[in-house]
């Protein structure tokens, strides 16, 4: 009985040692090599996510090229002004064209349009002419996709005629003048005339009145196109020199509408 009494507390620490020397699964013995993770990048997707990249812009021609409208055709001279319509400037001009009793060609961008119906609407009912200048005046037009230049131009035509139903949109003027034969098809399949100029006295640079009048009338021949801008900044200059550039210009070769 004591033998027994005695060797059950010491069997009993035995299984307690036991139970404490099996190793934690969890824990790596002491000693033991961590395994390392790999760094090999993974394989990449035979399928990337990415955009595939947008064509190259076409270049520019080192001309102009053919098929532009630079002239009248007779005697007299045109006036266009373009980058309206703008409810600061557009309606002074007009107010001054009716004074004068005559017509200009008005090359409207898209967006303009769109938010000043209104102005469309006047330039239509004082027997002016109107140009689609594209959509948001983008001077790499001409350059991009045909696909891009037809949409474009069609978004800019159905906003004219939005504010104006039924009004004749006979004119296509790219924005800095920067033509591509491309838009030039695009335009007479459309149903426009390119439209250039012969006579650009740089007014958007907002230079003064008296040197847009002098420009003009140094630059202006029989026939001429005159560019000049009611719209895309500050245009007091413009406005300026407008009486005196139509007396000027009535008296010298009489100002016409675009045939």
């Amino acid at each position: 009985m004591q033998a027994r009494a005695v060797l059950a507390p010491v069997l009993a620490m035995a299984l307690v040692l036991s139970g404490c020397a099996q190793p934690d699964r969890t824990i790596a013995p002491a000693g033991a090599v961590k395994p390392v993770q790999s760094t090999t990048p993974p394989t990449p997707s035979p399928h990337p996510s990415t955009k595939p990249a947008k064509p190259p812009l076409r270049p520019l021609p080192a001309k102009l090229p053919a098929g532009l409208g630079r002239n009248t055709g007779v005697r007299p001279v045109a006036l266009t002004f373009d980058d309206g319509p703008n409810p600061a400037w557009t309606p002074k001009v007009l107010d001054q064209l009716r004074a004068a009793k005559v017509t200009a060609t008005f090359c409207v961008v898209g967006r303009e349009a769109q938010r000043h119906p209104e102005l469309i609407r006047r330039i239509v009912r004082e027997g002016h002419q109107l140009c689609n200048h594209s959509w948001r005046h983008d001077l790499d037009l001409a350059r991009r996709p045909v696909a891009e230049i037809r949409a474009d131009l069609d978004r800019t035509n159905k906003a004219i005629r939005k504010a104006a139903p039924g009004t004749k949109v006979s004119f296509y003027r790219q924005p800095g003048g920067r033509w591509t034969p491309e838009v030039i098809a695009v335009a007479k399949d459309l149903g426009m005339r390119p439209l250039h100029w012969s006579v650009d006295p740089q007014d958007w640079d907002k230079p003064s009145a008296a040197t847009i009048g002098k420009r003009i009338h140094t630059a202006t021949r029989p026939g001429a196109i005159v560019l000049l801008h009611d719209g895309g900044g500050n245009r007091a200059a413009t406005l300026a020199a407008c009486p005196q550039v139509i007396s000027d210009l009535k008296r010298r070769f009489g100002i016409t509408r675009l045939q």
